[in-house]
């Protein structure tokens, strides 16, 4: 007897491997999926303009990295102090707008750069609804938590979206012609939007990935929504905020996009890790002195010295050097663990 309905994604014809340059950008899913790609040793360029839910402000941001564009100078706004650009999310901020500006260039600049030679983007969709700033007529990627009557919300058109990720899609791989794209949809809920314009939002995004994919075969579409919505579909797989997806969930989707989108070394590498990592996280339940635990540092530091030839663990050999040396030679209360 089955209680659920277990979702298996199709393998990705051009799969990952541990060499693989990757680009995430898009909603909170994007920054997620590129941490746990970053923590099995890939190279990541996760999320570098912050959260960005809608394609509009997607597609605005990439051209001009790749254009080798500056920030519109009449986009800049100060809240409180603190200076932001309606470009971009939140979380990219300075004291003064000059300093904002540079960073904002030297963002630009390095994923422009990056988007040039990396193997794949993964591109996540947040939410087809989008905040036009009515002073100026355009979208906005954030609102800065300025006045709401300074916005209007509305339901982007399908139409609009999808010329919008078809003339991004075209200037990538002018820049890029080896670059893969794969296409997600987040599988965050955004409830405050009312559940119906969600549907309704997803909608959208899910049909434009999916018409996107037929017409561009370097383009394939991971369905980390569905298995959100149909696989696990229980409550106990959302934070407190009945919102976000937990912990649990992103491993298990994780799981799933690995089996579907990493090659066969890079699979087994993810297995290796995944025990070098416990080992890397043990501490000893009565002292780091002990003849035992120095011989357990001693095989995991040949692991790490094997494994060196294929990614970089210098910071974790030097971890472990330090601990068999001594340098941080620190007692732990029975059943303490610390992260590595």
């Amino acid at each position: 007897m089955h209680f659920h309905t277990e979702l298996t994604p199709v393998p990705i014809p051009y799969p990952i491997g541990l060499t693989s340059r990757i680009v995430t950008l898009g909603s909170c899913f994007a920054e997620v999926m590129g941490r746990r790609l970053a923590d099995h040793k890939l190279m990541v360029l996760n999320n570098p303009f912050g959260t960005l839910f809608n394609p509009v402000s997607l597609v605005k941001l990439v051209s001009m990295a790749l254009d080798g564009a500056t920030p519109d100078e009449t986009r800049y706004v100060n809240r409180d102090g603190v200076w932001f650009h309606y470009d971009f999310h939140s979380s990219l901020w300075a004291r003064s707008q000059r300093e904002l500006r540079d960073s904002l260039q030297n963002v630009l600049a390095e994923t422009g750069a990056f988007l040039r030679t990396a193997d794949y983007l993964l591109l996540t969709l947040g939410s087809a609804l989008v905040y036009r700033h009515l002073e100026t007529g355009q979208v906005v990627a954030s609102c800065h938590k300025m006045p709401g009557a300074l916005f209007q919300k509305y339901m982007y058109s399908y139409e609009y979206m999808m010329d919008d990720m078809k003339h991004l899609l075209k200037r990538l791989h002018r820049a890029n012609p080896k670059l893969r794209v794969i296409l997600t949809v987040s599988p965050v809920r955004h409830t405050r939007d009312t559940l119906p314009l969600n549907s309704a939002s997803k909608a959208t995004l899910r049909i434009v990935a999916h018409e996107l994919t037929l017409w561009h075969d370097w383009v394939q579409y991971f369905p980390a929504y569905e298995i959100m919505l149909d696989d696990l579909r229980d409550y106990r797989f959302y934070e407190a905020d009945l919102i976000h997806p937990n912990s649990q969930a992103h491993d298990y989707i994780f799981e799933k996009f690995a089996a579907s989108a990493f090659d066969d070394e890079l699979r087994a590498f993810v297995a290796d890790w995944k025990a070098v990592s416990t080992s890397l996280a043990h501490r000893p339940l009565y002292g780091t002195d002990s003849s035992a635990y120095q011989q357990f540092l001693i095989r995991l530091r040949e692991k790490l010295e094997k494994l060196s030839g294929s990614v970089d663990v210098s910071t974790e050999l030097a971890e472990v050097q330090s601990r068999l040396t001594g340098h941080k030679n620190q007692d732990y209360e029975p059943g303490e663990k610390q992260s590595a």
